[in-house]
């Protein structure tokens, strides 16, 4: 998949779920490597939701975004749940530093603020921390865990968007 700065914000279809796959393991096996060792990359990617259970999981409610190329193609992908929690944002490697997936978050934020949601949440790794940050998050705590003996960690993150009443 080559890349353009032309991207479209729009709603996922049924019809993206197989890309989605694509893109989460893309994102954790090329970009993982820069914070994760090659045990825990490994151990990340077999975490990749299948096809169907993309389309199971993004037709549950939770609002699902898709950052699209010109050809109207999936480059990169959000999802926002009822409470605020985000439980994916993946994006293509190839689309790193070229502000395709702030405009993604953007649009995911603007829609949580539309729908009167007090705050963002999320659990990020060490990568999607850095990127959350920057956009006004702030760390809860770092996770230590196991999945499958192989120890790896992320961060609970969260932005208040409205002050606690």
């Amino acid at each position: 998949m080559g890349f353009t700065n032309v991207i479209t914000i729009r709603p996922y279809r049924a019809t993206d779920a197989s890309v989605l796959t694509e893109i989460y393991t893309r994102s954790v096996t090329e970009l993982g490597s820069r914070a994760y060792n090659p045990d825990q990359v490994g151990i990340w990617a077999t975490l990749a939701p299948t096809a169907e259970r993309f389309a199971e999981l993004m037709d549950d409610g939770r609002l699902r975004l898709i950052a699209a190329d010109e050809n109207d193609q999936p480059v990169a992908f959000c999802d926002l749940e009822a409470d605020g929690h985000i439980h994916f944002l993946y994006a293509l490697p190839e689309l790193a530093g070229t502000g395709a997936v702030t405009t993604l978050y953007d649009a995911l934020e603007k829609a949580a603020r539309d729908r009167n949601i007090a705050k963002l949440y999320s659990e990020a790794s060490e990568l999607a921390k850095g990127f959350l940050l920057k956009h006004g998050f702030h760390v809860l705590e770092r996770r230590d865990f196991e999945v499958a003996g192989v120890p790896i960690h992320n961060y609970a993150v969260e932005k208040r968007l409205r002050p606690v009443t």
